[in-house]
């Protein structure tokens, strides 16, 4: 039945025009530098939607690019549970009733009953953000990596089989088949890959549930929900007191407002409901049971990152194919955070693999969730050959998060690109010297 849609779905691709420019890579932020976009962690939108993707370095001089490995999460979405939209609601219509609100109360109110009636059976789906996201990442890998694309070369796609990772493989095909007509595309989301798309790994699961029981609670504690928020919205004390959930409240309220930037033209509120400290908090809480799902630590036993192996073996071996062969091809695949922030980790992009073994380190070591996975987030793999040869112990390999050049294990030779054998090796060793 999966199948069958998703045939239906590709055969209607709408067009789409968006216009890209380049601009310069990030620089790593301290906490007092991020906007409170971004301190909304996993709900932060992916950031090269209003501004430009960074520049990318150019091949060192007589290789092309011939082939990508990439993984993405889903873009914006609506939020998961239904409860975030209606008990924020229902508490501040009891402030409404009784004349409490503030201004704000008021104009935060009138907000949270326009998207509670816009999200109307619509939990878990891809926003209109979402799926501009993946147009947007689409257009930028044609234009980016045109002989990847280049008349008779195949893209292969599978999504999870989850409607909001199939809707974001829709766009970004979309805008891939908009560039690049000539391309071949196959698409599928099925069970049959969920073993390296989407791998629940039940030893690592129950290490992660023991942290959090006893170390993520610890710490989040340390960040109480005091509910000073509501002295904005609502004007009686007493009443806040006596008549108002705080925490459960304030935990809501903060996942409808943060998730706003996942829908278009909707208002921003974050940063007048909630002073600084309090979405800091919040941030703080998230942050690290992100870091507690797939940082290096031994908090977890080490073991996080691997919850991925099925999926980094993948990539090494789907790339495998394509090094032997004359073709150009793009292996694209669709899923969600939980895969992209341990492949993160595992493949030691940038300084995330780290070991911190104390979460209250994660703030000064400046390992945010948000710059791995903010909606949309992606790990492409850009393979490279002579142009002259097609030798295959001399293919380079570039490897961007979010569109961003890293830095990988090992000596690179020249700027973001590394040799493959060398670092096919590197993972392969670290793969195999894994114990389940």
């Amino acid at each position: 039945m999966m199948k069958t849609s998703l045939r239906c779905i590709l055969a209607g691709f709408a067009s789409c025009t968006i216009l890209y420019a380049n601009a310069s890579p990030l620089q790593p932020k301290s906490v007092d530098e991020l906007t409170g976009q971004e301190l909304s962690a996993q709900y932060y939108a992916y950031p090269y939607t209003d501004s430009a993707a960074p520049a990318l370095t150019p091949a060192p001089d007589g290789y092309e690019p011939f082939h990508i490995e990439h993984y993405g999460r889903h873009g914006s979405r609506w939020l998961i549970d239904q409860r975030d939209y209606e008990y924020p609601v229902s508490e501040l219509e009891k402030a409404e009733r009784n004349g409490y609100l503030t201004p704000l109360g008021k104009e935060t109110l009138e907000l949270l009953r326009d998207i509670a009636a816009k999200e109307q059976g619509r939990c878990e789906e891809l926003t209109d953000m979402g799926a501009l996201q993946h147009q947007l990442i689409g257009e930028r890998m044609v234009r980016n990596f045109p002989q990847v694309f280049a008349p008779g070369s195949t893209v292969n796609a599978k999504s999870t089989i989850v409607i909001r990772c199939i809707l974001s493989m829709v766009n970004e095909l979309n805008s891939i088949n908009k560039l690049a007509p000539g391309v071949k595309v196959l698409a599928d989301a099925s069970n049959a890959d969920m073993r390296y798309m989407n791998f629940d790994d039940t030893t690592g699961v129950k290490i992660r549930k023991a942290a959090k029981k006893k170390e993520l609670k610890k710490f989040q504690a340390k960040y109480p929900e005091k509910g000073v928020f509501l002295t904005r919205l609502i004007t009686n004390p007493e009443f806040i007191r006596d008549s108002i959930d705080n925490s459960r409240v304030e935990r809501r309220l903060w996942r409808v407002l943060s998730n706003m930037q996942s829908h278009i033209g909707m208002p921003w509120l974050t940063d007048r409901v909630f002073s600084r400290e309090e979405q800091h908090g919040q941030w703080m809480r998230s942050n690290a049971n992100w870091f507690v799902e797939a940082g290096n630590s031994k908090l977890t036993k080490n073991r996080a990152q691997y919850s991925q192996r099925h999926l980094l073996r993948n990539f090494i071996e789907s790339a495998d194919t394509a090094v032997a062969s004359p073709r150009v091809s793009a292996n694209l695949r669709f899923g969600h955070d939980g895969m992209v922030l341990p492949l993160t980790v595992l493949m030691e992009i940038n300084d995330y693999a780290r070991e911190i073994n104390s979460l209250d380190q994660l703030e000064q070591s400046r390992w945010y969730c948000q710059d791995i996975i903010p909606m949309a987030a992606n790990i492409q793999m850009i393979f490279y050959r002579p142009t002259d040869s097609t030798a295959t112990d001399d293919v380079l390999v570039k490897v961007l998060l979010n569109e961003n050049e890293i830095v990988l294990p090992g000596t690179p030779v020249s700027g973001p690109y590394y040799r493959w054998k060398d670092l096919r090796k590197y993972y392969l060793e670290k793969l195999d010297s894994f114990k389940e």
